[in-house]
Parts: C-alpha cells; sequence; structure tokens
C-alpha cells in the first residue's frame, strides 16, 4: 500500500498480512505513518496505491460503513446526550434492527465489559476507563469482522492504561475477532500484541512476535525501539573476537568472525544484560551518573567514555555518583550492527 498527500510520500509500499483471529499492533514514533495506515484500512483516507483486502474482498472502493469494521478512537467519541446503552446500541437502531436484537447485543457486551450497572447512565458520569470501555462495547454489538484501536488509552492516566490493557487483551481472547491496534508505546505493543509490526518513517522495519523483535531485533531502530529501557548501544571496532570502544573498552562477542575484523560496528546490550563484577580485569570500567531505584529493582545510569549507558539490576546495591564500577556484557545474548546502515549482523 502506498499513500501520498500531494507531492509527499506518507507510506512507502508497506506490506502486511494479518492472520485471521489475531491482535495485531502496529508501534513507531509519532509521524511513521501508523494512524494514517489504519485510517487507510477503514476507509477514512484514499489509498494512493496497492490493494486493502478483509477476507479476501479488496476494499479499496468500498465505502468505510460496508466493510463491516468498528473502530475505538483516542477520544471515545460516545455521544454526550446519550446514555450507555443508547451509545452502545445507535449503530443498530441506524440499521433499523428490532428491539429485541439490539437489547440482546447490548446487553451481552455489556455482560462483557462490566458495563450492566451504567447502562443508564450519560458519559459525563463515567470515569475515563468506563467510557473507553463503552466506546468498546459500540464496536462489540455490531459483531464486526475487525477491530480497530486508534491508540485508544491515551488519555488515560499511567494506573488506569495498565488495567485497560488488560481489559483489552482478555476481550480479544473471548472474542478472538480480528483486531489492529496503533500505539506509539512499545510496552503497549509487547504486552498486548500477537504479532508487532515496527514502522518508521512510513516504512515496515520489521515484523514479528514480541519476543522475536525483543531478541532478534532487524536494525539499529527496531532494537532501540522495543525494550524498557531502551538497548546499550556502543560504538566501536572488532579486533580479535571483541569489539573494542572508543575508550580502549573490550566488550565479548559470541562467535564473531575474523572477516569481520577492523570493521566499524555498533554494539548493542541491553541493560538486563550487563552484570556487576569485583575487581579483576572482566568487563569494562564506568562511572556512576544517576541511581533510579523503582523498588523490584534499580536503575543504574553510568558513563562508559563519552558514552552514557544504563543498567538494571534486580538486587540492592548501595551506589554512590562518581562511583567507579565494572560491568561485563553478557556476550551470548549482546548485538551487532553495522555502523553504517544499522542492519544486524
Amino acid at each position: 500500500m502506498q499513500k501520498r498527500f500531494g507531492e509527499t510520500a506518507v507510506l512507502h509500499g508497506v506490506s502486511i498480512e494479518i492472520p485471521d483471529g489475531s491482535f495485531t499492533v502496529l508501534v513507531g514514533p509519532s509521524g511513521c505513518g501508523k494512524s494514517t495506515l489504519l485510517r487507510m484500512v477503514a476507509g477514512l483516507e484514499n489509498i494512493s496505491g496497492g490493494e486493502i483486502a478483509i477476507s479476501d474482498r479488496v476494499v479499496n472502493q468500498v465505502p468505510p460503513k460496508e466493510r463491516d469494521i468498528a473502530m475505538v478512537f483516542q477520544n471515545y467519541a460516545l455521544y454526550p446526550h446519550m446514555t450507555v446503552r443508547d451509545n452502545m446500541a445507535f449503530s443498530l437502531t441506524l440499521a433499523k434492527k428490532d428491539k429485541a436484537f439490539i437489547d440482546e447485543r447490548v446487553g451481552k457486551a455489556a455482560g462483557i465489559l462490566g458495563l450492566a450497572p451504567l447502562l443508564d447512565r450519560f458519559p459525563r458520569q463515567l470515569s475515563g476507563g468506563q467510557r473507553q470501555r463503552v466506546a468498546m462495547g459500540r464496536c462489540i454489538v455490531r459483531d464486526p469482522q475487525v477491530f480497530l484501536f486508534d491508540e485508544p488509552l491515551s488519555n488515560l492516566d499511567a494506573k488506569l492504561r495498565v488495567a485497560m490493557r488488560t481489559e483489552i487483551k482478555e476481550l480479544h481472547q473471548r472474542l478472538r475477532t480480528t483486531s489492529v491496534y496503533v500505539t506509539h508505546d512499545q510496552i503497549e505493543a509487547m504486552t498486548m500484541a500477537d504479532q508487532i509490526v515496527v514502522m518508521h518513517d512510513g516504512r515496515i522495519e520489521q515484523t514479528g512476535s514480541p519476543l522475536e523483535l525483543y531478541d532478534r531485533p532487524a536494525n539499529r531502530f527496531v532494537a532501540g525501539f522495543i525494550g524498557s529501557p531502551a538497548m546499550n548501544f556502543i560504538d566501536g571496532t572488532q579486533r580479535d573476537g571483541a569489539l573494542v570502544a572508543a575508550n580502549g573498552a573490550r566488550l565479548p562477542v559470541a562467535g564473531a568472525q575474523a572477516a569481520n575484523d577492523g570493521r566499524a560496528m555498533v554494539y548493542g546490550i541491553r541493560p538486563e544484560h550487563l552484570d556487576l563484577v569485583e575487581g579483576g580485569s572482566d568487563g569494562f570500567e564506568a562511572e556512576v551518573v544517576v541511581i533510579e531505584p523503582t523498588g523490584s529493582e534499580t536503575q543504574l545510569f553510568a558513563r562508559l567514555g563519552e558514552q552514557e549507558i544504563v543498567a538494571i539490576f534486580r538486587e540492592r546495591h548501595d551506589f554512590a555518583p562518581g562511583q567507579k564500577i565494572r560491568l561485563k556484557p553478557r556476550a551470548p545474548v549482546a548485538h551487532l550492527f553495522d555502523a553504517s546502515s544499522g542492519q544486524r549482523i
């Protein structure tokens, strides 16, 4: 699929296959084209090139109301003068379904979402999470082929976002309706998706399961985007089976190829894959900059030469700013990327 606004290309030949019944998350930074792609699937944006097919039916020229999809928006889009019951029933009322059918569908959706006691309330009488559930209920009553979610949790506070994440995933497990979910939050993507599509500048960088992307990122962009805190990147040159950083620190590389000796590379290591070592020559020396205890773990920001790195420890340590410590990367889970192209080696 392609999308252009005048001479400006927004999507450059994007191709995605979404398995039936799956929960697919489109994730990427603002401006990468993920919401535009979702709106094209919904029929709210015209497609500039390519095809969109739902259940083998090409829907490029099919109006949104005939595509058998339902969309949950970021701002809920509820009618303020209607009760919860009437908001959920609105699409069925427009379709002139009989009252018994509407009551059955609304009652079933309200039961699934825990909205039965709230059916006679108005949106202004609901919390943010309840309003979002009403918006989802309005989709469920239609029993569509596809659910589309456009950053539905971004207006909620942090604690409620976590709760709603669980509710949406549980809802999908019950209904097994094919779902496409857009977010810029990689934690949402990792915790909710069967399949993640990482986008950047209108292109797909990598598609796969959450753990595939986490364990084997295709390039430096995916490696840095997936995971929180982000992966550490250290510039250097491969020498004799190790990457030598600018300050002379030698970083172990598992299965290094002699053919790569002298090649400029970027060494990637996740914060949880750095171990604290006492004395000796193992690892490299770093200077503690900031300590952030979260209770269950401690995040440590340190300086390796001119580069800042992050380490995570489950154990409690008595660190102090300015302290010199030794960190040892776990070679089997380190990543190497080409310095110029950013592609995984």
